[in-house]
């Protein structure tokens, strides 16, 4: 994992605690949320002030973070808002954890200039030991002070001059006046600089847990459904349950919804170069496995090596290149149904709410795809990345640092479009002449090819 600290790849854009104020800020939020406190005088924080070396003494990876529900957080400054979120359980946890930061940075700023913030992340449900909880989680609220409960002193504060304004006989109340005056020392003037942090709530929706091995809940529709990648637990009220082998049942769930569509059809993608280096990443993970040097994995090695593999390359790379082939006017349409191999190798996730969701199982779906399970489900590629041979290791690294670590942003708007909350929902759509690609594609295949049998 050295390699990928060293570029950028792992454990990026933590922020750097390492002066005896902020530890000490740091040890009095932490005794107030668990009662214990770090002896290290230099460590980093994510956007929830969780720190991997903190953890590492405490022998705590959840530390803030009990029964991996209710995570809490501290703050320290508003620069950990583009911070990553380390072990995380919830899918929606560094949203909800930025929109907060976002929302309330003036007053963070200000309030983190002398103490730490501490919070919560609030739902109704504290233990998730059963997995019927996790349908019962609706939404999530966020409270926040500081350590000397700066926000709940202002507030108090604030009520005293409202009362102070209101009555007759405030002038003469000795006792009213010394009371505002001794919390004024604490919050300062409230009237010309209000303290005050904006209450968030926001709904769960659909999300991906950690728990029970990995859950995919997408419960915010008609026909709700759980996706597991393990497993699937018992106990899930109300909901059709799935697994990651029931490839067609996913695939018809996708489509069903408008949730996916075929990379081909997708607007203004570069299609043929996307699933060039799918190809490339299918390659190198089969040209590893069987022992190849990578060398220094150019283009034309690359070409090379797929011409020693030959009939070794497997199902996916032929399915790609068959539709490379029809991208470029230069071959027949592919019939890839849903029980192939490489079928959800050829979707990305339609925009919307749920479009980061649906690409996070999709690059479960189609795990080599190293750059899509980079981006979209670190937990799972931190997990493979260990059992590959150092040669693809320095391949995925070389390549993450060099064609995404520069710009992330762009890459990301290049394969998924742009973020979901600068696009609108779907439109419900017309009725119309059905496209090629639907007459004939993935959608076509599905419940004609093994329905039947099911």
């Amino acid at each position: 994992m050295i390699r990928l600290i060293q570029k950028g790849l792992m454990f990026g854009n933590l922020v750097h605690v390492d002066s005896p104020a902020l530890v000490e800020r740091y040890n009095r939020a932490l005794k107030a949320l668990s009662g214990r406190e770090t002896c290290l005088t230099d460590f980093y924080v994510d956007i929830s002030g969780y720190s991997p070396e903190v953890g590492e003494e405490l022998n705590d990876p959840l530390y803030l973070n009990p029964n991996g529900c209710n995570r809490q957080f501290i703050l320290l400054s508003t620069a950990q808002k583009s911070a990553p979120l380390l072990e995380a359980k919830f899918s929606n946890s560094r949203d909800i954890m930025r929109r907060f930061i976002a929302e309330n940075e003036a007053a963070l700023f200000a309030l983190t200039t002398r103490d730490a913030v501490a919070g919560e992340l609030e739902n109704s449900v504290f233990d998730v030991s059963d997995p019927a909880r996790l349908i019962d989680i609706r939404q999530i609220t966020v409270e926040a002070d500081t350590t000397q409960s700066h926000v709940a002193r202002a507030t108090e504060l604030t009520a005293l001059i409202a009362r102070f304004q209101s009555e007759p006989d405030a002038w003469w109340d000795d006792a009213l006046i010394g009371e505002m005056i001794d919390m004024a020392r604490d919050t300062g003037d409230v009237v010309a600089n209000p303290v005050k942090l904006a209450r968030l709530s926001q709904e769960m929706g659909n999300y991906w847990t950690a728990h029970f091995g990995g859950l995919y809940v997408f419960r915010d529709l008609k026909r709700p459904v759980v996706i597991a990648a393990g497993d699937l637990p018992d106990g899930l009220p109300g909901v059709r349950g799935l697994t990651m082998g029931d490839h067609n049942e996913i695939a018809k769930f996708l489509t069903d919804n408008e949730l996916v569509e075929p990379v081909v059809q997708a607007r203004g993608l570069d299609a043929e170069q996307i699933l060039s280096q799918k190809m490339d990443f299918i390659l190198v993970d089969t040209a590893a496995g069987l022992g190849y040097d990578l060398g220094e994995a150019s283009k034309r090695e690359l070409r090379q090596l797929a011409r020693k593999l030959g009939a070794d390359l497997p199902e996916e790379f032929h399915a790609l290149a068959a539709l490379k082939r029809w991208a470029s006017a230069d071959g027949k349409w592919p019939k890839i149904t849903s029980e192939h191999g490489g079928y959800f190798y050829t979707l990305r996730a339609r925009p919307g709410k749920d479009r980061d969701l649906v690409n996070r199982l999709l690059a479960e779906l189609a795990p080599l795809d190293i750059r899509q399970l980079f981006i979209c489900h670190k937990e799972l590629f931190y997990t493979r990345y260990r059992s590959w041979s150092d040669g693809k290791r320095g391949f995925v690294a070389d390549f993450l640092h060099t064609e995404y670590q520069k710009d992330k942003a762009g890459v990301r708007e290049a394969l998924f479009g742009g973020e979901p909350g600068e696009v609108s929902e779907p439109k419900k759509r017309e009725r119309r002449k059905p496209t090629r690609i639907e007459q004939v594609g993935p959608w076509g295949a599905i419940g004609r090819s093994r329905r039947r049998g099911k």
